[in-house]
This record gives C-alpha cells, sequence and structure tokens, in this order.
C-alpha cells in the first residue's frame, strides 16, 4: 500500500496491503502521511478505520498522474515493487525504502532498479532481514532497500553486497530483551523438551524423525528456543478470549499432523505467517499448542499402531489452536489500538496480515535512512 506523508519529511509510502503510521512514530522521525494508496479494497476499509483522517487512493501507483505526484510534494516513498512512477517526477523524493520478498535480490527486477536508482543519483544498501534480529519470536525474512539522493555514499555502504542484520550497519548491537533470573531458569526447564518438537529415532546428521523433519531442522529449532536475545512468544498472545474458534478441527490434525510447526508459548520462535494462514497448513505458519503439560514426543510416538479415531484423541491433547489476528499482529509489531472492522472476516484478516510487513523492521531502516 502506497503511502505519502510531509515532513518536516514529506513521505510517499508504498507498502503491501496493511500499513500503520507506527513504522514512522517507531523510529521517531517527525512525519505526516499525505496520502496512501491501494487497489484492494478490504486493506483500504481497514485503513480507513484505522487512519481516517489520511488521504486514500484506491488505484495502482501506476494509475497516478505526475502531476498528482508531484501536489503531494513528498520527500520518502516507502514501497514494494511496481516502482517505476518515481522515476518520472519532475522533483525526485530525498528517501526510498523499498521491500519484497527474499529472491527479489537476485532477479532481472532487482538490476534494473538499481540501475535507475544509481541513474537517478542515489546512494543505496540493500538488506535481508527478519524480525529475530529484533528479538522478535517470528521469521519472516525479506528483502529491504534503502536509497537516499545524495553524491556522498551512505557511512554503512557495502556496494555489491547484501547485509543480513542490523550489527553491521551500527556499532552497538542489535536490540536485545532483558532477560531476568526467572527467565533464565524457566529456559533451562524447557531447553530439552518444551519446545523441541521432535526427537531422533536413529543416528545421522540427516536422519529422519518421527515427524517430517531432519535432525538438522530439529538442531536449529531447538537453537532458536535457546536464544535469550528473543522474547517468548507468550509475551504476544492475547488472554481471556474464546479460543474455540481457532482450534485446530479433528480432520486437519489427521491429516497434516506431521506437517505442523508447533510451538508453545514458551517457545522464542515462530514461521512465517502467510496470507493462507488458516485457510491451508504446510508452510503457512506455526500452530500454538495449549496444553503445555503434554509432551509432544509421547503424543506423536504412540501414533504408529493406532485407528483413526484413537488417534485424533491422542492429538486432540495438545490443543492446538491457531494464532489469532490479534496475535499475528502484535508479532508483526503493530500496536495495541490497531484493529478492524466487524465486517472483516477472520480469512481476510488473516490474508491482509500474510502481506503485511514487521514495523519494527521498518521503523528501525527508516530511523537508520534518515540518520
Amino acid at each position: 500500500m502506497p503511502v505519502m506523508c510531509k515532513y518536516p519529511i514529506n513521505i510517499c509510502c508504498v507498502i503491501e496491503e496493511v500499513i500503520t503510521h507506527e513504522h514512522f512514530k517507531e523510529s521517531c522521525i517527525p512525519a505526516q502521511v499525505v496520502a496512501a494508496i491501494d487497489v484492494n479494497t478490504v486493506a483500504n476499509e481497514v485503513y480507513k478505520y484505522n487512519f481516517p483522517h489520511t488521504q486514500l487512493l484506491a488505484k495502482t501507483i501506476e494509475g497516478i498522474t505526475l502531476e498528482e505526484f508531484d501536489r503531494l510534494s513528498f520527500d520518502m516513498i516507502l514501497m514494494s515493487p511496481p516502482c517505476q512512477p518515481f522515476t518520472r517526477l519532475q522533483k525526485l523524493p530525498k528517501y526510498i525504502l523499498l521491500e519484497n520478498v527474499k529472491g527479489f535480490e537476485v532477479s532481472s527486477s532487482r538490476d534494473l532498479l538499481i540501475q535507475t536508482i544509481e541513474n537517478c543519483g542515489f546512494q543505496y544498501q540493500e538488506f535481508l532481514l527478519s524480525p529475530t534480529s529484533l528479538g522478535i519470536p517470528n521469521s519472516r525474512l525479506r528483502y529491504f532497500l534503502i536509497a537516499k539522493l545524495q553524491s556522498d555514499p551512505l557511512p554503512f555502504q557495502v556496494p555489491g553486497q547484501v547485509l543480513m542484520k542490523f550489527s553491521q550497519i551500527e556499532s552497538e548491537h542489535p536490540q536485545k530483551y532483558p532477560i531476568d533470573a526467572q527467565d533464565k531458569i524457566e529456559k533451562k526447564k524447557i531447553e530439552t523438551n518444551i519446545c523441541i518438537n521432535s526427537t531422533t529415532q536413529s543416528s545421522g546428521k540427516d536422519a529422519i524423525l518421527y515427524k517430517l523433519e531432519t535432525a538438522e531442522e530439529v538442531d536449529r529449532k531447538h537453537q532458536q528456543n535457546s536464544d535469550l536475545s528473543v522474547q517468548m512468544l507468550k509475551n504476544f498472545l492475547e488472554e481471556n478470549i474464546d479460543m474455540n474458534p481457532y482450534f485446530l478441527p479433528p480432520k486437519l490434525l489427521l491429516r497434516y499432523a506431521l506437517l505442523l510447526d508447533i510451538v508453545k508459548p514458551t517457545c522464542r520462535r515462530s514461521t512465517c505467517f502467510t496470507k493462507g494462514y488458516g485457510s491451508y497448513i504446510e508452510g503457512t505458519g506455526s500452530v500454538l499448542q495449549t496444553a503445555e503439560d503434554v509432551q509432544i514426543e509421547d503424543i506423536y510416538k504412540s501414533l504408529t499402531n493406532l485407528s483413526q479415531e484413537e488417534k485424533i484423541t491422542q492429538l486432540l491433547m495438545l490443543k492446538l489452536r491457531y494464532f489469532t489476528p490479534k496475535e499475528i499482529a502484535n508479532l508483526l509489531g503493530f500496536p495495541p489500538e490497531f484493529g478492524f472492522p466487524e465486517k472483516i472476516t477472520v480469512k481476510q484478516r488473516y490474508r491482509l496480515l500474510g502481506n503485511s510487513l514487521n514495523v519494527h523492521v521498518v521503523a528501525k531502516l527508516i530511523k537508520i535512512l534518515h540518520e
């Protein structure tokens, strides 16, 4: 969704589907959003609900005339490709922040983009960043490019390289969350199996486990859950709400038991939530085990010789549920007051959030770009 803002810094932001002004608020950069652009009617309804006083243009960015762009008089543009229109402006923006999925960095579209911004006189740096680098227990690896209209290189600029973490451009370490003594005790308790979803049945680096995971995958998850710089998922969960609509139904449990990425509230990781979350299972995001006293290894090992009904009974003991839209929004850094109109269905909320960005990551990039 494109958003355009005035300044101290005028900003035109083109971000995918759901965008909040929190990017700028959290970055501590004084900014006024002067316009947002999207053709998605559902995204626009949510945007108007949260930001009723911001100009919203229900069109593609390509459909905006040069005269309309010039009247907005913005200094920064935040966007996802396509991004051709800004190259034809009479007055180029001072700053650009662009986002796309991993893989864009090796595409022909990226090559064309780099050639264009170089010809326009921008200095730039590319990144591949995930919220985990800021202590957030959610993997969401995305390509980012920040660019500034100036002749001198950026202080941290590394031509031809894609930076993978914030510490590569800062003297201080990435944000760490304080871990108190009780948290360390809890960590020791869970280290062996609370957040480990599989155990090895045979030796070997690529041994196949009772779930469809390799020993390498299990080791990676174990390392993620042992990283004390990352918060626990429980800090992002809703309380005192009806969770019954979010529990996985028996048929899904039986069919996809071996494909689920299961986490507990005490885990420090979750997989990327996509727009298919809640509709599809494989590769769309983690599910939450709410029966924390039940050992997942015992449940899965018991399934081999059971009937379908008995398997369902065992799997239901885990009390697996989807993360709610609000919980995903929390992981994405959306503010507590962010909400959806009542007419927006749960499926639509998942779709919008699956196309969104992490506020904390974008806010930090804005701050770095403006320094």
